[in-house]
């Protein structure tokens, strides 16, 4: 940085220059004990790994109010197995979980709708109950995300629409 011209400077003094620290670090290794040195494992009950998944529960709660839950249902419920199946969609596409990864999860079961299929909820009470309940039902949910059909993951929020309420078992594999 230049000085002021009022600054008093001695004409033999050196300039500043960078050099370089005394001890140079060793470049970081992943050599932990746990560190998977391939890709992320696949298989069942393994989950699906996408980057910022908590983001999901954010969206999802903006989205509870427009939820309709039926006698003997529960939102949490709802919520929980919309967002594991948000995730699933999300991780196809190799991104961090959007509002239309929920809207699909929950338009697949037809949470959004005012008068839903009496089979469907009854097919919804079955696999949801007690999903909230996130320490005992984590097999109960992994046979809910596993069971929705690739083709339903690559859809968008439209063609889900569209297909509502007529198609709900081709779109949910149940």
């Amino acid at each position: 940085m230049a000085a002021p011209k009022h600054t008093p400077n001695n004409p033999t003094d050196r300039p500043r220059t960078y050099a370089s620290p005394e001890h140079v670090p060793a470049p970081w290794r992943n050599d932990r004990p746990a560190a998977i040195k391939s890709r992320q494992p696949t298989g069942q009950k393994l989950g699906y790994q996408g980057p910022d998944q908590g983001f999901a529960l954010k969206i999802a709660e903006s989205m509870r109010e427009s939820i309709v839950v039926q006698p003997g249902e529960s939102a949490d419920d709802a919520i929980r197995g919309a967002i594991a199946i948000a995730l699933r969609r999300a991780s196809k596409y190799g991104r961090a979980p959007v509002v239309h990864d929920l809207t699909v999860a929950f338009g697949i079961w037809g949470w959004m709708l005012l008068d839903p299929p009496s089979d469907l909820v009854a097919r919804r009470k079955e696999l949801f109950t007690g999903l909230g309940d996130a320490a005992h039902h984590y097999s109960e949910l992994r046979t809910l995300v596993d069971m929705v059909p690739e083709s339903t993951m690559l859809m968008t929020p439209d063609q889900v629409r569209t297909g509502m309420p007529g198609s709900w078992r081709a779109l949910t594999g149940a």
